[in-house]
């Protein structure tokens, strides 16, 4: 795992914290590798239940640091190149894998989250921000577009016009209108203690519940209403009556208290 992300697992929580706090956690060309890592290496435990991604230092993260990128134009170069590759890049990885993995994802959210950290934030399935902390696609402001699956995960949130003044301007909000625009799910004053709270609620549930809703409802979202149908059919036979589903009904009528057995459902290639 390389320095500029740490992950640390905590019973059954994984943390996934951005470790370049002096620069408050700007992404450069071996941060988005390392939270490829970091997803891959959550893949691997079905144990997990909850994954929390947060930022050390003042800021989750400041976006792309184009100082140390620009410093580096044969790695700048090289990486243009993946603009033009008929398939998903690393860098939309860093957010839409998130997206993949079977368990629910939690932002917690402070200081500056630009460009890349926005992108980053929006894919988690939950995002907890302070009332002060500011957010911004940030790309406007260097003459680009956010290429990191915002746009593809803005359109769950937020109206076209709205994601497209934010787009326009890269006008940064604060945490408090990030709520207001439902860029965010909630405000707290402490994000990560918040985010922990939210995961012990979360890990209160069958896993495979909690991984079957999440890719029922990002796969029903956007479809027909036969399709989102369909899916609601689909996913329901992948849990009704597994190991993990009997648990539930046992802990819901107190006839037990046994502890819910590793995920069944996996991970989305």
């Amino acid at each position: 795992m390389s320095k500029r992300v740490r992950l640390d697992v905590e019973g059954t929580l994984a943390l996934v914290s951005l470790n370049r706090p002096e620069k408050h956690n700007g992404m450069d060309f071996e941060m988005p590798d390392a939270v490829v890592d970091a997803q891959r290496g959550i893949a691997k435990r079905r144990e997990l239940r909850v994954v929390i991604v947060r930022g050390e230092g003042p800021s989750f993260c400041a976006g792309l640091d184009f100082k140390t990128v620009l410093a580096k134009p044969l790695a700048t170069a090289a990486r243009y190149t993946e603009l033009f590759a008929r398939r998903e890049n690393t860098f939309q990885t860093w957010s839409m894998g998130f997206r993949r993995l079977g368990l629910p994802v939690i932002a917690a959210l402070h200081g500056n989250c630009f460009g890349a950290g926005m992108q980053l934030a929006l894919g988690a399935d939950l995002r907890v921000a302070r009332p002060d902390a500011q957010l911004s696609l940030m790309e406007a402001k260097w003459g680009l577009v956010p290429d990191m699956g915002g746009p593809t995960l803005l359109r769950e949130l937020v109206p076209i016009d709205v994601a497209k003044e934010l787009t326009f301007t890269g006008r940064v909000v604060s945490g408090e209108e990030a709520k207001r625009l439902n860029l965010v799910t909630h405000v707290s004053e402490d994000p990560l203690a918040h985010a922990r709270r939210l995961a012990e609620e979360l890990e209160a549930r069958s896993p495979d519940a909690l991984a079957a809703g999440k890719f029922l409802l990002q796969e029903a979202w956007g479809a027909t209403e036969e399709g989102a149908l369909a899916a609601e059919r689909r996913w329901q036979r992948r849990i009704l009556g597994l190991k993990n589903q009997r648990i539930s009904l046992e802990r819901n009528q107190k006839k037990s208290a046994l502890p819910y057995a590793r995920r069944r459902i996996g991970d989305l290639s």
